[in-house]
């Protein structure tokens, strides 16, 4: 049986060990779409011998900015970022669950003061990391799924 591969890329950034089926969900979070022009390479449901099955996307001429490691951290906190230049792997590094969040998911509280149109930026503060739960800095309302709320 002759088994496809993804070709590699010349530079970019590989993300790899995200949780089975949200490999579409990491691209719409980085703003990753047919409009940007990037070449990009998804595998969803693939083996992995650490989580049993993974998700892979390879971004071609894109290096995530701090703001975008941390909204894969939440969506997957197993995920790991490969930098690739000239076909090599020039840095690699497992997500870490930010302490605090500014600016990267919305409050659930519909009357939280950073829902109301205020100039506030919403902050999340971890509070748990397995599961990993936040809370509102502003109303204290614990997020019962930050992933949803991603901005």
């Amino acid at each position: 049986m002759k088994e496809l591969k993804i070709t590699p890329i010349r530079n970019g950034t590989v993300i790899d060990h995200i949780k089975p089926g949200m490999a579409l969900k990491v691209l719409k979070i980085l703003d990753i779409s047919n409009e940007s022009g990037k070449e990009v390479a998804i595998a969803m449901f693939t083996k992995s011998d650490k989580l049993g099955k993974k998700d892979l996307v390879k971004v071609e001429d894109m290096e995530l900015r701090p703001r975008d490691v941390n909204k894969l951290a939440i969506l997957t906190p197993n995920a790991t970022i490969s930098i690739i230049r000239d076909f090599k792997v020039a840095k690699k590094f497992k997500v870490e669950l930010p302490d605090q969040v500014e600016g990267i998911a919305r409050c659930e509280n519909l009357n939280c003061i950073t829902n109301q149109r205020e100039p506030v930026l919403p902050r999340l503060i971890r509070i748990s990391d397995d599961p990993p739960l936040y809370r509102c800095y502003y109303c204290g309302r614990q997020q019962s799924d930050v992933t949803s709320n991603i901005i």
